[in-house]
Order: structure tokens, then C-alpha cells, then sequence
């Protein structure tokens, strides 16, 4: 996308209101999972050092959506890792819905190193949107804080 932005937070009274971008599904993808990141403290300042595997299903893209965010939630819930890199390898369909798999990169959460934002408590479903134009698709969505 070039120097195109990849997110922008928009405007909501008490969460996080993101519109996130991409050339395609998985790109809006991986670039929600960053905004999702930017939100709990500044993404520049996580190393991408360590590599980790994901795979979300859902019955479909919005549920896909869902999953995918609240699977990296849980993994910084439980495992204290906030990422900062996201490469979704697959987005495929079938008829038992969407599945993705995704190579993610980050590091352990460090107080003295990644100033915190706010937390996030939940990913919602509450307006939720896809939208697609040429070339581009949009993924709007609201982080509970």
C-alpha cells in the first residue's frame, strides 16, 4: 500500500472505534491486528523477535475477523505477548466457513519498554463492517477498553 496509512482510530464515546485498511482481505487483516496492538501501547516499540503460529476459523469473514483479534487478545491475556508483525499466508473458504492461518512476530510484554495505553478488554461484533471497493477493502470494528 505504499505510504497509504494502514488504520486510523475513528471517532466513539468510550472504546475504540478502527477502520483498518488493505489492498486485500488479508492485508485489512493484518493491519486490524496492529491497530488492535496500537491501542495497548505505541507498536514501534515492539521487536518483532519472536515468531509465533496462528490459526482462526469462523463461519464467516466477520466471525473470521472476530477470532482472528480475540486469538491475538488471548495470547497477550495469557501469554503476555504483544506483536507488532502480522503476515496472514492464508485466507481460504470452505463450506464449514473461513479459516486463516498467520505468521505472527513480538515480544514479551516489558513494563520499562512498552509504555501502556489503555487495555483492551474484548473484541466486539458491535458495528462491524466489510467493505470492499476496487482495490481496496475496509474493516471498521470496536475494541471494548
Amino acid at each position: 500500500m505504499g505510504e497509504e496509512k494502514k488504520f486510523e482510530f475513528l471517532e466513539h464515546m468510550a472504546d475504540a472505534y478502527v477502520a483498518a485498511y488493505g489492498k486485500d482481505l488479508a492485508e485489512a487483516f493484518e493491519n486490524a491486528a496492529l491497530a488492535m496492538f496500537d491501542v495497548m501501547t505505541k507498536v514501534e516499540d515492539i521487536t518483532p523477535k519472536t515468531e509465533d503460529y496462528l490459526e482462526v476459523k469462523g463461519k464467516d469473514e466477520y466471525a473470521l475477523l472476530y477470532n482472528w483479534l480475540e486469538a491475538l487478545l488471548v495470547k497477550f491475556e495469557t501469554e503476555e505477548m504483544l506483536y507488532s508483525k502480522f503476515q496472514v499466508q492464508e485466507i481460504s473458504r470452505s463450506p464449514k466457513g473461513f479459516a486463516l492461518k498467520a505468521r505472527i512476530w513480538g515480544e514479551k510484554y516489558d513494563p520499562q519498554k512498552h509504555v501502556q495505553k489503555v487495555g483492551v478488554k474484548a473484541v466486539t461484533y458491535h458495528r462491524m463492517e466489510i467493505i470492499r471497493k476496487p482495490e481496496k477493502i475496509t474493516l471498521k470494528f470496536i475494541l471494548d477498553i
